[in-house]
């Protein structure tokens, strides 16, 4: 304003100029000195917790200030003038700034409308705002995970991260699930995700309880999971457990159900069976008189218990958490079953003004379970339904034939005891260096063993009768060691946010085991306590082994993000690994990623009433998988083979040694190579989502292929070879769609579809044209048969045969004139639901997930529609109906559409009113597995998809799912 004046006035006083000028600086200096003023404050959340990049605006004005990472700012305003304080996920505040404003301590409250923005979630070595993301990353908090009987913590996210699979192929409370992110980038090595536990990765996901989990965060895009480097090619799942909050409170959980086969194979009865011997004059047939549903035989009704006790303490300064919990899980099929008693601690403490912090974790768990022989699946199929369980003497009936043993004999006569050991510690040391430095040093060590007994006494079929009473023991058990020191900076100048980490990562990994069997028993009263009882010996009945690991890393991360606009994202990680060879001991995994917030632009405030998040995320990365491949793969080994020679100095015989692997000095971890775009948005304040685009390239795949000898001293190598891609979407919604003070009802929704093509499989090297899988081995008339290819053009799983054209009128099924691909074990889509209602203190809610258009091969209808089978062996109730009069061939005629959507969970709940606020008491039904919808005429319709030898094959998949009815309270008291 000064010089604009001076200008106007220079043709006419020019001799003045100097003086005006001067007059006019100082009185403009005496104005402001007057309106101006500094003031400066705290600003914290509701928790009295400091709040960093909280914005601070003199409004009407360009006038900025940032919170630093003490939620501590210091600005001029001008007086009069009103300060708005806003953060995203708190409500905005306005504070007049007048004569006596001199500091200010602000508390922010929460906006639940803006809370999902502000919310932390883990990107692996620290925590970012969910607003400022780049990458591709779901949470769930824990009151969104699947509830119910858990057997194994992975079942928590069934069905809630959109292109997160989870499959678990049997009822069986001590089996497992695959787990699959954006499809398998794999051959042979592993495609389960790497999972991490409170900042330790690499773990055993059922070290945690769901009970003690606070939230999972699933790293989907190389962006996000290539700060993991040679092991973040399947993604990441972070775990984070819950930890000593403020006050003292207690807190119970604990349900007790009951559950029973939801589905059966409909077999001939003993009425039926007869009606047909009858009808057809089969002479040669034989009635034992009984009247037995085999698979009714094998089952019970299954009760679950489970009881978790929980403390928690804690205040500004330190924490503490401890819980024990006791989970009993009977299986639907007799003997089996899991039980599991586990116990966690975890505490922190600051010290030095906050200066230094202390964290510790204890995680164990003891698990006991009776594995299953599942052979007595095939032969519960197979018995004649007027066989009766026992004979007139109370013995096991026992009717000689292939096949035909007694499967309620099998289950009942033999002793199986496992029993497996878990244990997690770690101590976190983290410390402020200056103002913006934090320096981390995370040490853990994981103990994983397991021990196996079995004994089968000597009046039992199969192997105790043959062997004269067979005992075996065995011993297993893993440690990981590992260290990480990481330094983080984070600096805020005015809008610009920075942030860097630098670290390094050191992990030892040791496994060892041994076994012993023996048979020939003169007693059974032994069990598998004295091995040294049996007198018979043979080469192999003992063995040992142990192995060793390492894996070195260096990596990197920075971060920048402009006005919470603009924000750029980029990692590296540097990995060196005992596992491979020579020339390729280490690798460079880097990635970068960009988003822009959208909707913060002036001129998207048209559509701030509907539409008042827009963000666009795009990033790519290159990640590696180097788990699921052994130790020494790269080096040339020697072992002990069949052939001997003559020691002319001992006068003996001895086995000789010779080259069981040739070396591989290329050898190295499978590349993948990713780009992912997504869209998230928030809509009408009521509905968030998120739209991903991505396309993974994995290159170097791992595979066992055919040498010529010589020059290579064994037919096999181990080498990295093929191409493999992966190319899909994904969708998740969130919507509250009822929002009132009495009735409230949300909704969530995820969708994904992935399509896989093998890419390559051979070069100038290593060749071979086509992968043979999925074994029908054993089958009967299927030896040495094969029903999947891996080929070059289609995706893992893809079924190779004879298209089936229909039955002709003497009940052959017509097949075409050549093989060809009829079907794959690949979904088309996945898809998972939820919601919740509260009326009041009643709550209700469901969920449920679905797989559609992958093809599973029936391998049992196709033994059971078998024309030789009948009257000796049973037969499906529709066969009598189908026209089929041949033996079994394998063709597209057994491959069905295997399409279902299972309803998961429904649970119905009511909270008791209390007059004080910390006590509250739930009580609620759950129902699991209720429904199954689909077409499949299988047991089930969830076959486990993973694998090279039999993914997408129902061979006697007879282990029902339960249907499973429980009452639950959770109990909390706090002060």
């Amino acid at each position: 304003m000064n010089s604009t004046y001076i200008k106007a006035v220079q043709f006419k006083w020019a001799n003045t100029s100097l003086v005006l000028t001067i007059l006019m600086f100082f009185l403009s200096a005496g104005v402001f000195a007057q309106d101006k003023k500094l003031i400066s404050g705290v600003i914290k959340d509701n928790t009295n917790l400091p709040l960093p990049g909280v914005t601070i605006t003199e409004v009407g004005t360009t006038n900025v200030s940032v919170t630093d990472m003490d939620g501590k700012f210091a600005m001029q305003v001008t007086t009069g003038k009103a300060i708005e304080i806003s953060y995203i996920g708190f409500a905005s505040q306005t504070v007049i700034v007048d004569a006596n404003t001199k500091s200010l301590n602000i508390s922010l409250q929460e906006d639940a409308q803006m809370l999902d923005a502000v919310e932390l979630v883990s990107v692996g070595y620290g925590t970012m705002r969910k607003s400022d993301l780049t990458g591709a990353i779901s949470t769930i908090g824990a009151d969104d995970l699947v509830k119910g009987a858990i057997s194994s913590t992975e079942q928590v996210l069934q069905g809630k991260v959109a292109g997160l699979t989870i499959t678990r192929g049997t009822g069986d409370p001590s089996g497992g699930s695959s787990i699959r992110l954006r499809g398998g980038t794999s051959l042979t090595a592993s495609n389960n995700p790497l999972i991490v536990v409170d900042g330790i990765a690499g773990v055993d996901i059922n070290v945690v309880q769901s009970g003690d989990i606070k939230s999972i965060d699933v790293l989907k895009d190389a962006s996000a999971t290539a700060i993991y480097g040679s092991r973040g090619a399947n993604g990441v799942i972070i775990i984070t457990t819950k930890g000593g909050t403020k006050g003292l409170s207690v807190n119970y959980n604990g349900f007790t159900g009951v559950g029973f086969a939801s589905n059966r194979l409909d077999l001939l009865s003993a009425d039926q069976w007869r009606g047909y011997v009858r009808d057809n004059n089969v002479t040669d047939a034989i009635d034992f008189g009984g009247n037995t549903n085999w698979q009714k035989e094998l089952e019970q009704t299954a009760y679950t218990q489970s009881h978790t006790l929980s403390i928690n303490s804690g205040n500004e300064f330190s924490g503490l958490r401890t819980s024990l919990s006791y989970f009993d899980n009977e299986g639907i099929i007799k003997t089996t079953g899991l039980e599991r008693l586990s116990a966690n601690i975890s505490t922190y403490q600051y010290v030095l003004d906050k200066a230094l912090k202390f964290d510790m974790g204890l995680y164990a768990n003891i698990d006991k379970w009776s594995p299953l022989d599942y052979r007595i699946f095939e032969r519960a199929i197979n018995l004649n339904p007027t066989i009766p369980v026992y004979g007139p003497d109370g013995k096991f009936t026992s009717v000689g034939g292939t096949l035909y043993e007694n499967p309620v004999e099998i289950l009942t006569n033999r002793t199986v005891d496992n029993k497996r050991n878990r244990l997690l510690g770690y101590f976190k040391t983290e410390a402020k260096l200056f103002n913006d430095f934090t320096a981390v040093l995370n040490t853990s060590l994981e103990h994983n063993a397991m021990q196996g007994s079995t004994y089968k006494p000597s009046y039992a079929i199969l192997e105790g009768l043959s062997e004269r009473g067979y005992a075996q023991k065995t011993y297993a058990e893993f440690t990981n060691a590992q260290v990480e020191a990481y330094l983080n900076y984070a600096k805020i100048l005015g809008n610009h946010s920075i942030n860097g980490m630098i670290g390094y990562s050191y992990l030892e990994n040791i496994y060892e085991g041994f076994g012993a069997q023996r048979s020939g028993f003169e007693t059974d009263l032994f069990g598998y306590n004295n091995l040294g009882a049996g007198y018979n010996y043979r080469l192999g009945d003992v063995y040992s082994y142990k192995g060793k690991s390492n894996l070195a890393s260096f990596f990197g991360r920075a971060n920048y993000s402009y006005e919470g606009k603009y924000m750029v994202t980029g990692t590296i990680r540097r990995d060196g690994s005992s596992r491979f060879g020579a020339n390729n001991k280490w690798g460079v995994f880097p990635s970068a990623s960009a988003a822009w917030t959208i909707s913060r632009e002036s001129f998207m405030q048209p559509t701030e009433n509907w539409l008042s998040n827009l963000k666009l995320r795009v990033g790519y990365g290159v990640t590696g998988n180097q788990d699921g491949i052994g130790e020494y793969k790269s080096l040339s080994i020697l072992g002990v083979g069949q052939d001997s020679y003559y020691d002319p100095v001992t006068g003996t015989w001895s086995l000789a040694y010779s080259p069981t692997q040739n070396p591989n000095p290329d050898l190295k971890w499978e590349s993948t190579a990713q780009t992912n775009i997504g869209i998230d948005f928030t809509l009408f304040d009521r509905i968030t989502g998120s739209f991903e685009w991505y396309n993974k390239q994995t290159k170097d795949l791992l595979y066992t292929y055919q040498v010529p000898q010589p020059p290579y001293l064994v037919g096999t190598m181990l080498a990295n070879v093929g191409e493999l891609s992966n190319k899909g979407i994904e969708l998740t919604l969130n919507a509250e769609i009822v929002r009132g003070d009495k009735f409230t009802w949300d909704a969530n929704v995820v969708f994904a579809k992935n399509k896989q093509k093998i890419e390559k499989l051979s070069n100038q090297i290593y060749e071979t044209d086509v992968i043979y899988s999925g074994s029908l081995h054993g089958l009967s008339g299927m030896s040495n048969q094969f029903s999947q290819i891996i080929a070059e053009g289609y995706p893992v799983g893809t079924f190779w045969g004879y298209e089936s054209l229909g039955v002709d009128d003497t009940g052959e099924i017509i097949l075409g004139s050549e093989q060809k691909a009829i079907g794959d074990v690949q979904p088309d889509f996945t898809i998972g639901l939820g919601m919740n209602f509260a009326y009041g203190n009643f709550d209700a809610g469901f969920t449920g997930y679905g797989s559609f258009g992958q093809e599973v091969l029936n391998a049992t209808d196709m033994m059971l529609y078998d024309s030789n089978r009948l009257p000796a062996y049973n037969v499906a109730d529709d066969y009598l109906t189908s026209g089929i009069k041949s033996a079994p061939k394998f063709s597209s005629y057994w491959i069905e559409d295997a399409s279902f959507f299972r309803l998961q969970t429904v649970t119905l709940g009511y909270t008791m009113p209390f007059k004080k606020s910390g006590t509250k008491l739930r009580l609620y039904v759950l129902g699991e597995n209720l429904a199954v919808f689909t077409k499949y005429s299988g047991v089930d319709p969830e076959i486990d998809l993973t694998g090279l030898s039999n993914p997408g094959i129902d061979r006697f998949n007879n282990y029902p799912r339960p249907t499973t009815i429980s009452f639950g309270l959770n109990f909390t008291l706090a002060n």
